[in-house]
């Protein structure tokens, strides 16, 4: 007798909340959005309701415009009428953690993180750059950046994780793999994905469906795998599809994922078999594409089959160096420096 066949990724909510504004999506979970000035546009941040206080997950960046959102929210908003007591956060990157001291100094909130997460946060924080680094330069060097993309962002400031992260300040409380939190009225599993960011936590409840993906369970975008100077020779494509074939042996049909991006969905057991697929096909192009030898820019029509604006660049060019760095890590291609520096990358047959 045949399995059954998964059923197909849907989303029962098509329409976001407004700024300021909540959407009750399950019993004592709110979802929120807050604006991102990117082509990626929000973050999801959703509050759970835990009777004498909200544990909220992530929360957004750190500019005027969302700490105004956060504050009509808690003072007049779905939130007010009592505290966040706690602040879940799924990963570091900025757009997730730029708020969390913020709630920590100015609200006396807990801050609940991986220990990866934190010491990134906290860390990144505090590496305030006026200059570029010339680690950083011959790492863009090295992946053959574009000369024109080069010229550019020399001449201008570096941009630093501080600019719109609150100060951190000491103090947080750790989760790690295979631990329970308590939220909501809800016991929750933690599991740990990588390869989009180090550590990063995901939620899944014992009591219901309910699934916090974060940036690690996202529907129909992936997120992006990039190397950067604080390690080039990183891997993670290959953490990535790792920590993609161990959570997908826990995805249910009926998981309903919030997702730190775009709608709140189910269909879990699909999204991670394309999560996956859609990296592994991406390195099969690659793979064709090297049949000569290529640097980090020039694979971009391998690997993104599309125009990769200004604004785009930059995220590219790291995440080419990630698949570049799983094939060579996995002794499919080869590599040697051209005398500007720039690796060549070639397949090996």
């Amino acid at each position: 007798m045949n399995a059954r066949a998964p059923l197909p990724i849907r989303y029962p909510y098509d329409t976001p909340p407004a700024d300021g504004e909540a959407i009750e999506i399950a019993e004592g979970v709110l979802w929120l959005r807050l604006p991102l000035p990117m082509a990626l546009n929000h973050v999801n941040i959703f509050a759970l309701d835990d009777g004498d206080g909200w544990t909220v997950v992530d929360t957004g960046l750190s500019t005027r415009r969302t700490r105004e959102i956060w504050t009509a929210l808690l003072d007049s908003g779905p939130l007010s009428g009592k505290p966040v007591t706690r602040v879940l956060l799924t990963h570091h990157h900025p757009d997730h953690v730029g708020l969390a001291g913020w709630f920590q100094s100015q609200h006396g909130t807990e801050l609940v993180a991986s220990r990866t997460a934190w010491l990134y946060s906290r860390m990144l924080t505090l590496d305030v750059q006026e200059q570029w680094p010339p680690e950083t330069l011959a790492y863009y060097r090295a992946a053959g950046i574009a000369p024109e993309v080069y010229t550019q962002r020399v001449a201008e400031r570096p941009f630093n994780f501080a600019d719109v992260v609150w100060p951190m300040p000491l103090g947080f409380t750790r989760i790690a793999e295979g631990q329970t939190i308590r939220i909501s009225g809800r016991e929750w599993d933690v599991r740990m994905g990588n390869g989009h960011a180090a550590e990063h936590a995901t939620f899944w409840s014992r009591d219901d469906a309910l699934v916090l993906g974060g940036d690690q369970l996202l529907p129909s975008i992936s997120p992006n795998l990039g190397v950067y100077p604080t390690e080039p020779e990183a891997d993670p494509v290959g953490e990535w599809l790792e920590s993609c074939e161990l959570l997908a042996r826990h995805a249910r049909d009926d998981h309903f994922v919030l997702p730190g991006h775009k709608l709140p969905f189910t269909g879990l057991p699909v999204r991670m078999r394309q999560l996956i697929d859609n990296h592994s096909t991406a390195l099969d192009r690659l793979m064709e594409h090297l049949v000569e030898p290529r640097t980090a820019h020039e694979c971009f029509p391998a690997l993104y089959r599309r125009e990769i604006g200004a604004g785009e660049y930059v995220l590219a060019l790291v995440e080419s160096v990630g698949h570049l760095n799983h094939l060579y890590q996995t002794g499919r291609i080869t590599r040697w420096r051209r005398d500007d520096g720039a690796w060549l990358w070639h397949r090996l047959d």
